[in-house]
């Protein structure tokens, strides 16, 4: 099943709207997290592996990642740890998933393709570079989000 460029474009959009609003004044956007990372990994799964991959934007500087890793971490606040499938150590210091870490690697993935196609890039492109990068990189954060998410809904810990 092909995606269609309009599709993920627009909930790359979502996502980005939603982490760029979020601060201290808002309820945080769990819910609509846990919601909207399914979509996104699906819509990834169905983009074209014969697209034309554009070229690595790579927009984003490491001082603003680390202002949106921060701010993200400081709103999750005890919500961000979680468990990787080798930590082994019962004491939550040893926990070395992030999922401020997570958000911030898809946010600037999308991002940073959505500014390209602002600047007139073809989107097909865009989404051939998004999907080289899901498979190569950030769709691992997708999924240990998603995961992570999960674990926090079936404890009712999202709000």
């Amino acid at each position: 099943m092909q995606q269609k460029p309009n599709d993920l474009l627009e909930i790359a959009r979502q996502y980005c709207a939603l982490i760029e609003s979020w601060d201290e004044a808002h309820r945080m956007p769990l819910t609509q997290l846990n919601e909207l990372l399914p979509r996104l990994h699906a819509a990834m799964a169905a983009v074209d592996s014969v697209q034309e991959a554009g070229p690595d934007g790579s927009g984003i500087d490491l001082d603003q990642r680390f202002e949106l890793f921060s701010r993200l971490h400081r709103l999750l606040g005890d919500l961000d740890a979680y468990w990787m499938e080798y930590d082994v150590t019962p004491d939550r210091q040893e926990m070395s998933g992030s999922l401020a870490d997570d958000l911030t690697d898809i946010y600037c993935e999308l991002r940073d393709g959505l500014d390209l196609v602002e600047r007139q890039d073809d989107p097909r492109r865009t989404l051939g570079r998004w999907r080289d990068g899901f498979c190569k990189h950030w769709g691992q954060h997708v999924v240990d989000a998603e995961r992570h998410l999960y674990a926090l809904s079936a404890r009712d810990r999202l709000y």
